[in-house]
């Protein structure tokens, strides 16, 4: 019985030491599992404390990436406007790069143009020069032309100026023509009609006109000068031309024949040897009539004997006198 009671005893101390062991094993693991819970609690808790975290860092980061693909998409649109501005500049960079091509192009057609206008130019003033050069010559030629001229001239001026003179103080009275130093003589005081013999009146006229028209002539200021002393006969326009060519070279010759009659008496021997070389007689018929006012023909006055003098060159004269007068006015306008 207390063998029984002993091994109930026994048995029951057994299932009590096993149920307090399993007691103790479940407190043991309820602890466990509370330190557990506790610690996957704060594990839990720092978790989410992490991730609050972390979720906090990546909105930060997240508003920061914001930012910058703001930032980005700013820079970027900036990025494009300068590009376009670029790609602007560009195009009008290569246009004004056209541009200037065009006009160094241009330039280079007006260099040309002026290099090509420089060497006319030079041309030009070198052809200036030569025709200066020329035209300096020619201006020295006529002012020594001009000069000879003057001094015709007025060679020309005195010695009619001394016949006027000598005419004066002998008391004769003849008209003198400025222009060429002309005496025309009354061929109805000199001649019958229709004859070729002086008349008694004729041969004094001429006596005491001859010797004075040619002393003066023949004096050593205008012997130099005098190329020709010429007799001219002439007829009214009445009659056969032929008839009136003879009788004027008739005439003609009658004077001069009278004037070397008497040239011994006023002449020494070298002057009538000067008149001899200078003097021609010619027959002009009935050329060259007198006229009137009134326009008609002067028969009276175209019956006439010229005598006139002629300087040496004085047909050259006369024609330079004219392309300088022609050149002056030229010059001047």
């Amino acid at each position: 019985m207390y063998s029984r009671r002993k091994k109930t005893y026994e048995r029951h101390n057994i299932w009590r030491s096993y149920s307090d062991m399993m007691a103790g094993l479940l407190l043991l693991f309820v602890l466990v599992m509370c330190v557990s819970f506790m610690q996957a609690q704060k594990n839990y808790q720092e978790k989410l404390a992490e991730e609050a975290a972390h979720q906090l860092t990546q909105n930060e980061l997240l508003s920061q990436l914001e930012e910058r693909e703001s930032l980005l998409a700013s820079q970027q649109t900036e990025l494009d406007e300068q590009s376009a501005l670029l790609a602007s500049q560009q195009e009008d960079l290569d246009k004004q790069s056209a541009l200037l091509a065009s006009q160094q192009e241009d330039l280079n057609k007006q260099s040309a143009l002026v290099l090509s206008q420089q060497s006319e130019l030079e041309k030009q003033n070198s052809l200036m020069l030569q025709q200066q050069a020329a035209l300096d010559e020619q201006e020295q030629l006529m002012m020594a032309q001009q000069q000879k001229l003057e001094q015709i001239i007025g060679v020309k001026a005195d010695l009619i100026a001394d016949l006027k003179q000598q005419f004066d103080e002998h008391s004769i009275n003849v008209v003198i023509d400025e222009a060429d130093g002309s005496i025309a003589l009354d061929s109805n005081v000199l001649f019958g009609y229709n004859e070729n013999e002086l008349t008694d009146e004729g041969n004094e006229m001429l006596g005491e006109l001859l010797p004075i028209y040619c002393k003066v002539l023949m004096t050593p200021d205008y012997q130099s000068y005098l190329a020709e002393i010429s007799i001219d006969g002439y007829t009214d326009t009445s009659g056969d031309y032929l008839y009136n060519l003879k009788l004027s070279q008739e005439r003609a010759l009658a004077v001069a024949n009278y004037l070397f009659t008497i040239a011994d008496s006023f002449l020494d021997e070298q002057e009538q040897q000067n008149l001899r070389s200078k003097l021609t007689a010619n027959g002009h018929s009935m050329s060259n009539p007198v006229y009137s006012e009134d326009g008609q023909i002067n028969m009276d006055a175209s019956r006439r004997v010229e005598i006139k003098f002629r300087l040496k060159d004085e047909e050259m004269i006369n024609e330079m006198k004219q392309i300088l007068d022609t050149t002056s006015v030229g010059i001047s306008e």
